[in-house]
């Protein structure tokens, strides 16, 4: 079974000199990049009206248009693995996912992420790319993601992230004491000697992050984040940049150093809590059939409510 997709963009002039795979994997995340690959060898991509090679360096300022026949995805298998699901419909559904649970299959991650499990629970979402998901959360990072059910409610996903009408809620606990809330307005990109990881970098793409404060601990803060753009990271780089990264985050956090004083209960939450604090809370977004404007929350997991009262009694004892 296959759909025809046809898709057209333009290369921005920041991705000078990069490969035209990388660039496409970026224009169009929710294609794996072996789909677009595969789409480039058989003559389906043209850049300014020719083909090219994967390899090839782009410019920028280039136009780039696909078309091409959507095979089902049969690559992915489907796994018998438990979903919370807070909607669902004929065209969404949105989950409530866990932390541990990685979302696309990858390197090191061949199979148990969400892909796996949407594909069991409804079969027909392998004639959507990536199984309808078109917008993902880190591996260890929890709370709500929304999930496109056909074509036509991909498309409409698709734009209206690329729209920033998607509004997306988070609750943090960063490291240190926040004074007031602010944005974060600052480029992401790959860093430049660790392709793991994400950087501020003048050769990024826009980013912007919005938080305010919720709640104030000893040596640390409840911030609840919105996001305008939906970078790679982009909460856990920006709180990082601003010299707050997130408590439990290996790559940006640094090690742990609780305060002087801080109790043994406190100490022991802060130094054994194995994820980055992060919980998408809050998801808005248009339906992509009636029009109307729906709205989800998910309430903190098991592990950030235990290290708030771990934090929130710390301070009670001081005082």
């Amino acid at each position: 079974m296959s759909r025809r997709v046809e898709l057209a963009a333009a290369i921005p002039a920041v991705a000078a000199g990069q490969r035209l795979d990388q660039v496409l994997a970026e224009l169009f995340p929710e294609y794996s990049r072996s789909r677009l690959q595969q789409w480039i060898r058989s003559g389906a991509v043209l850049v300014d009206g020719l083909p090219r090679k994967g390899k090839d360096r782009v410019l920028g300022g280039e136009q780039v248009a696909i078309a091409a026949e959507l095979e089902e995805d049969t690559g992915v298998l489907a796994q018998d693995i438990a979903l919370t699901i807070v909607y669902a419909d004929h065209d969404l559904l949105v989950i409530d996912k866990p932390a541990g649970l990685v979302v696309h299959p990858a390197a090191g991650n061949p199979d148990g992420t969400l892909q796996n499990a949407l594909l069991h629970y409804d079969p027909q979402l392998a004639t959507v790319p990536r199984a309808g998901i078109v917008h993902r959360l880190d591996k260890d990072t929890s709370g709500l993601l929304v999930v496109a059910r056909n074509l036509t409610a991909h498309q409409s996903l698709v734009a209206q992230l690329q729209a920033r009408s998607v509004k997306r809620e988070y609750l943090a606990v960063t490291w240190g004491l926040l004074v007031t809330g602010g944005t974060v307005d600052a480029p992401i990109g790959r860093h430049s000697t660790d392709r793991k990881r994400m950087a501020v970098t003048s050769f990024g793409k826009p980013a912007i992050t919005h938080y305010r404060i919720e709640e104030r601990f000893r040596a640390h803060t409840l911030v609840r984040v919105n996001l305008e753009t939906g970078r790679t990271h982009q909460i856990r780089v920006h709180m990082a940049y601003i010299r707050h990264p997130l408590l439990g985050d290996p790559v940006y956090g640094g090690r742990p150093r609780p305060p002087a004083g801080m109790s043994a209960p406190a100490r022991a939450a802060v130094q054994g809590f194995a994820r980055q604090a992060l919980h998408a809370t809050r998801l808005s977004l248009r339906h992509p059939v009636s029009g109307e404007i729906l709205e989800w929350h998910a309430p903190l997991p098991t592990d950030m409510v235990e290290l708030i009262r771990a934090l929130e009694d710390d301070v009670d004892a001081v005082e």
